[in-house]
């Protein structure tokens, strides 16, 4: 069974072009131009992977995001026409795992898709490892179920995410660059990609209900990256 992708643009040629490059690849594509369509796709179908326009002449693209990962975990990539760093930031922080800038080339689209619905595998269909388990302070992280809790209570994690936690947990105590971060968890060469990073701890952070000024969990060592420690 192909993945089921959906993609939402406003913008009609945008969306048939990227219908057109994505079928070719054997994907099963869910396509609509408006928030409130897309939403009820969401509901209904089994989706893999969310392509979500930003700007939408109903329900926006962040709202949209924010719907999917009240319930899943599946990869999101963010399209819009703006190029503020606002924007991207924004989108990182409710949950998005992309972001791409109009106008871009749908070759570009399709190795971020596929990059994304490989990451998003790898972490469902991970090998069983019993070691694979890190606790600190109330907080359990269990790389071979993909799972993390807190005081007992499940943390919905995004796959990227929970890579960012388990690869500090890997290296219990030792810094982790923003670069090194970024470069074993997307896969990719470091280009001054240290806001994506920083946007991600963020948001883990407040899902463990860290203090900003105080974290108990993911350490800030400044100028260098970040650490966790027993």
């Amino acid at each position: 069974m192909s993945d089921q992708i959906l993609i939402v643009d406003d913008e009609k040629e945008i969306a048939d072009l990227l219908d057109l490059y994505l079928a070719n690849e054997g994907y099963t594509i869910h396509k609509c131009y408006d928030g409130e369509s897309a939403l009820k796709i969401v509901e209904t179908q089994a989706l893999d992977l969310a392509i979500l326009d930003v700007m939408l002449p109903d329900v926006d693209g962040f709202t949209i995001c924010r719907k999917i990962r009240e319930h899943y975990n599946y990869p999101i990539i963010m399209l819009t026409a703006k190029v503020e760093d606002i924007d991207k930031i924004r989108g990182l922080t409710i949950g998005a795992d992309d972001y791409m800038t109009k106008p871009f080339n749908p070759l570009e689209v399709i190795a971020r898709v596929k990059a994304q619905l490989r990451r998003y595998k790898n972490y469902n269909d991970a090998p069983a490892d019993n070691s694979n388990v890190f606790e600190v302070g109330g907080l359990m992280i269990d790389n071979e179920r993909h799972e993390c809790t807190l005081y007992g209570k499940p943390i919905s994690l995004t796959p990227i995410e929970f890579k960012i936690l388990w690869t500090l947990c890997e290296n219990n105590g030792k810094v982790v660059s923003s670069e090194q971060l970024f470069e074993t968890v997307w896969g990719e060469e470091y280009l001054d990609c240290n806001n994506t990073v920083m946007v991600h701890i963020r948001r883990l952070r407040e899902k463990l209900g860290e203090q900003p000024r105080n974290p108990k969990y993911i350490k800030t060592v400044w100028g260098v990256g970040y650490k966790i420690e027993r």
